[in-house]
């Protein structure tokens, strides 16, 4: 990543050595850039904002404590694959707080009717998602909210390249139907 709030930090395993040596600003650096899309990959998997936040936090948490062998990789990869496996994790132990359905989603200055319409169109994207066969889920969160490519998504995952497509293909060939359906989306 580019220079972002931090004068002469270039990259986020830069951040991450200032942030183990106590560095505030560097921290609340790295929090920033990825806190967001950790949150929603890792809900997305547990079918819990509650577990989400959790997992996310963890995973930072995990990131000071962790012994890195080398930074010649994606810092973003690094990180999404701990938060990644620690939803896996929760997942199995099917200990979800409360359900993405139950969340209130923010909404941004905006009048009460397009807040209302958002939030009913947010609601139904997340029923859509929450509709899907796990394995399409997990495809889907980890390229729309953690950003990563086909080949980093089958790395992740341990899945063939062509899997990984063909599931995300079907997840959002489903989700398009469904919200189709719904009227969401003509």
């Amino acid at each position: 990543m580019q220079k972002a709030g931090l004068s002469g930090i270039a990259t986020d395993w830069e951040c991450l050595i200032l942030a183990r040596g106590g560095s505030e600003s560097a921290w609340r650096t790295l929090f920033r850039r990825h806190y967001s899309s950790l949150v929603r990959i890792t809900a997305c998997i547990t079918g819990s904002m509650d577990a989400g936040h959790d997992l996310a936090q963890e995973s930072f948490v995990r990131l000071l404590h962790c012994r890195i062998q080398h930074q010649n990789g994606s810092f973003r990869a690094f990180l999404t694959t701990t938060a990644y496996r620690l939803a896996l994790k929760e997942k199995r132990r099917a200990a979800a707080g409360r359900s993405l359905d139950d969340h209130e989603i923010e909404t941004s200055e905006a009048s009460p009717l397009e807040a209302a319409i958002r939030d009913e169109t947010d609601k139904a994207v997340v029923r859509a998602i929450q509709s899907l066969p796990v394995q399409q889920r997990e495809v889907l969160a980890l390229r729309f909210f953690g950003g990563h490519s086909y080949e980093e998504i089958a790395i992740l995952t341990e899945l063939p390249l062509g899997t990984v497509k063909s599931r995300l293909f079907y997840a959002v060939k489903t989700c398009r139907e469904r919200l189709r359906n719904e009227g969401v989306f003509t």
